[in-house]
């Protein structure tokens, strides 16, 4: 008659080490005297090490030894440690909290940077610069809402996006972006892309008809000349 064993397997905090140092890490939990207790403490610690004798030269070695004593024995092992006693929380640290933004982009084409750029420009003083710095902005803004809508913008639009955004600092001629060219180029699709496509495989035909019919006809020339 076949006998079934059932071993209870408990999860290794630190498998590494192996089932017989948690083992003796339970052991110690449940000795009473705490001199007793210190001293078996120091002999696992040293059992620990053992078992990697290539990292004993290592910088804090013995404390990370120590460490992992307190971590095996889910932070419950009562002992003198030569080094501060770990906690729970240090293995598993909560990050701080991440503050957002909680205002809103009023256009979303051109992003928050551009709001930004736009507000510290108004403050500008010179006048000539002003002009040159906001006519860049206004080819990025287009640059940027073409990106957003695939469409280009009207130069009416972005100045009066532009006085929306500096609250009316900053004043721009039109006649200065007019020669504004932007450097996005919509790619083509649908019927042009398929025109100029049967185009080259019509071109692509009317080629292997010519290759074919003059291979024919340099055969019947053979054939004539070799009396074939």
């Amino acid at each position: 008659m076949e006998k079934n064993y059932n071993y209870e397997r408990k999860k290794l905090r630190l498998p590494e080490y192996g089932r017989h140092i948690h083992q003796m890490v339970e052991y110690l939990m449940s000795i009473q005297d705490r001199d007793l207790r210190n001293s078996q403490a120091r002999v696992v610690v040293e059992i620990m090490g053992n078992l990697n004798p290539v990292l004993r030269d290592t910088a804090d070695f013995a404390h990370k030894l120590w460490d992992h004593l307190f971590i095996i024995s889910d932070f419950q092992l009562d002992v003198d440690s030569p080094y501060p006693r770990p906690s729970s929380e240090m293995l598993a640290p909560k990050p701080d909290k991440l503050s957002y933004p909680s205002k809103k982009i009023a256009f979303k084409q051109y992003g928050k940077h551009i709001e930004r750029m736009l507000a510290k420009l108004a403050q500008e003083t010179d006048e000539p610069a002003k002009t040159v710095t906001a006519v860049n902005i206004a080819k990025y803004m287009k640059a940027k809402s073409f990106e957003y809508n695939q469409e280009h913008p009207s130069n009416e639009v972005i100045l009066k996006d532009i006085r929306e955004m500096s609250d009316h600092a900053i004043q721009i001629d039109e006649g200065a972006i007019n020669n504004i060219k932007t450097e996005y180029k919509q790619n083509q699709t649908g019927y042009k892309n398929r025109k100029n496509y049967s185009a080259s495989a019509h071109s692509s035909s009317k080629s292997a008809v010519r290759s074919n019919k003059l291979t024919q006809k340099r055969r019947q020339n053979n054939r004539v000349q070799y009396g074939k």
